[in-house]
């Protein structure tokens, strides 16, 4: 028995097609995992701002770096287990230069105030995935674009309980992305 060349064209169609969606299987996994890492690592940044503004600043810098160290360890045991590389010397690359040129804005050039950075941050992140969704999926997308309008509503109404709004929103947004994710 043969096929003949319309059949198996659309045969390796559909194998493309699976390899496609297998693909982005592995990577919402893996992504799952790290959201619903920094999901409860953001509320508790915001919650150390809210609660001892004082030492906001070391707060951050321990939370974050410890959300990169763990985000890495994730992503090498992807790696391991299913071939899926999510963590690559151009996402160190690209990493660097997101932060360098978050904090050469909002440091360096706009000295923010600490209510500005607490919208800053989570509004620039959400743009890279909102960008990073276009091609990996729409849940990235939706989880951007949805925490970036939620972020501005808290920045513009939420007053004096604008860390808990984003212990909620943003932390809570990602928990949540992770969870949503994790079931696609």
């Amino acid at each position: 028995m043969s096929i003949d060349a319309r059949e198996a064209a659309a045969a390796l169609s559909d194998i493309d097609d699976m390899a496609q969606r297998v693909r982005q299987s592995q990577i919402y996994r893996i992504a799952a995992q790290i959201l619903m890492l920094w999901g409860p690592l953001t509320a508790i940044g915001y919650m150390v701002s809210w609660g001892w503004p004082r030492y906001a600043g070391y707060g951050w810098i321990a939370i974050d770096l410890s959300g990169l160290a763990c985000s890495f360890a994730i992503s090498a045991r992807g790696r391991v287990r299913n071939g899926t590389r999510v963590f690559d010397n151009r996402v160190f690359a690209a990493l660097a230069l997101l932060f360098g040129f978050g904090l050469l804005w909002s440091v360096g050039i706009a000295h923010f105030t600490p209510r500005q950075l607490g919208a800053f941050w989570p509004i620039y992140i959400m743009l890279v995935y909102s960008i990073v969704g276009l091609w990996v999926g729409y849940a990235f997308v939706a989880i951007g674009v949805g925490i970036t309008a939620l972020t501005l509503l808290g920045y513009f109404f939420a007053g004096d309980w604008f860390e808990p709004w984003m212990a909620v929103v943003n932390g809570g947004g990602l928990l949540l992305g992770g969870f949503w994710m994790r079931r696609n």
